[in-house]
């Protein structure tokens, strides 16, 4: 599956930072991860840590699916509003939802000063309504947050142009958010497990998967045999291919980064993400060296080459849309790339096992704007399942969730 198109910043920025070898031989483990991107290296890190033998295997190099292409903003807001989740699930799970997203915010930072040089950094975030019609639901949606203790503020039309520069009927401001280069975040983790007598493995394609009462048994295409207690499928966008239905649309999103800009024309953008209410929505945040990564224009195409084709014109309109909100900013696409994505319905992730393969293969599907909070969130759940623990999200993050989508 061809998940990325252009020149993502990351790969281009890092290079190759690691060869790991292939496995040519039978081997066994407590558990496999399936997928070398950032959500398996935050499982394998979390496994690995606590005491589990732990085997990841990428049929690509390291990192270069989609954590190559992501645009990593932090948050701890979903994409879908906790209003809308509290009338689907009760207002009590979409504020564990939510919860757990800012805790993993503060997790994520943890584990980046553990590991240095990934670009860890604290940011606010600027939802601002796309248009008046927006603001009610935005100010219903700030309500409930303050309700349950979230720290956030309305910030009116005159505050936002004073503020931020940009004509806006209203926006929610948020202390809670960060920005991280989660390509080379998932190389210090490999490495991290691999100091810990992890393996990871990568030009290393999982071909059959067999589970049975004791374990998995995964036969790979040169023919070699794994055998483990547990998997986890956490290769992204491409698990899809092993459930019998469909879980999540794939679409694909676009993105540009400039030059590095000098602080005083960034303003508050040099410590601001900003995206907006309109869906799909326009967003933006810098990196450590005063670059502007812009992103959105998402749209339905799920063909590699029609995707391609798309990138230049894709990145030239996101650079207008900034243009028009900050007309004195001229924004020139220095590399511009395009990426696969998924989303679900509601918004939330599935971690666990499915009924198609037995409670010994447990997915990692953490889709939606919010990938990689939602992926730290994930290891532990995952974790707790694998240890036969509970965990306060299990329920409504597995696939049992499906029945009650509507």
């Amino acid at each position: 599956m061809d998940l990325k198109s252009g020149y993502p910043f990351w790969a281009v920025k890092n290079g190759l930072l690691k060869a790991f070898p292939q496995l040519t031989h039978d081997h066994q483990s407590d558990v496999v991860v399936i997928g070398g991107g950032i959500t398996g290296a935050l499982i394998a890190d979390e496994l690995s840590r606590h005491g589990h033998h732990v085997v990841v295997l990428e049929r690509r190099d390291v990192g270069w699916g989609s954590s190559a292409a992501s645009t990593a903003l932090l948050q701890y807001e979903i994409d879908t509003h906790m209003t809308e989740l509290a009338e689907r699930y009760g207002e009590a799970n979409a504020v564990l939802a939510y919860r757990a997203c800012a805790e993993a915010i503060g997790e994520l930072e943890t584990l980046a000063a553990g590991l240095g040089d990934v670009d860890f950094a604290r940011q606010q975030s600027l939802y601002y309504a796309s248009n008046e019609e927006d603001v009610t639901p935005l100010k219903a949606e700030l309500a409930l947050r303050q309700k349950h203790g979230f720290a956030a503020a309305w910030l009116d039309r005159d505050t936002v142009l004073a503020e931020y520069g940009f004509a806006a009927p209203g926006a929610i401001l948020t202390q809670l958010a960060a920005s991280i280069d989660p390509y080379r975040m998932a190389y210090q983790l490999f490495a991290k497990v691999v100091e810990r007598s992890g393996e990871v493995y990568d030009r290393t394609q999982m071909e059959a998967m067999v589970p049975d009462d004791h374990g998995v048994t995964l036969t790979l295409t040169n023919g070699v045999t794994l055998r483990c207690q547990h998997v986890v499928m956490a290769a992204g966008y491409e698990s899809q291919a092993w459930l019998p239905e469909k879980v999540a649309v794939n679409r694909s999103s676009y993105a540009l980064i400039t030059d590095p800009l000098p602080a005083k024309a960034l303003g508050k953008l040099r410590h601001t993400m900003v995206w907006e209410s309109a869906r799909p929505y326009l967003y933006m945040r810098t990196t450590c060296d005063g670059r502007l990564l812009v992103g959105g224009d998402d749209d339905d195409e799920d063909i590699p080459k029609r995707r391609d084709a798309r990138v230049e014109e894709k990145a030239e309109g996101l650079a207008r849309k900034v243009e028009a909100l900050w007309p004195m900013l001229k924004i020139n696409p220095t590399f511009s790339w395009g990426g696969t994505f998924a989303e679900t319905d509601d918004g939330l992730p599935f971690f666990g096992p499915h009924s198609a393969h037995g409670p010994r293969v447990h997915f990692a599907m953490a889709y939606g704007g919010n990938g990689i909070s939602y992926s730290m969130i994930g290891a532990k759940l995952l974790r707790a399942l694998i240890e036969g623990r509970e965990h306060p999200l299990a329920e409504l993050f597995s696939f049992q969730r499906l029945a009650k989508i509507t």
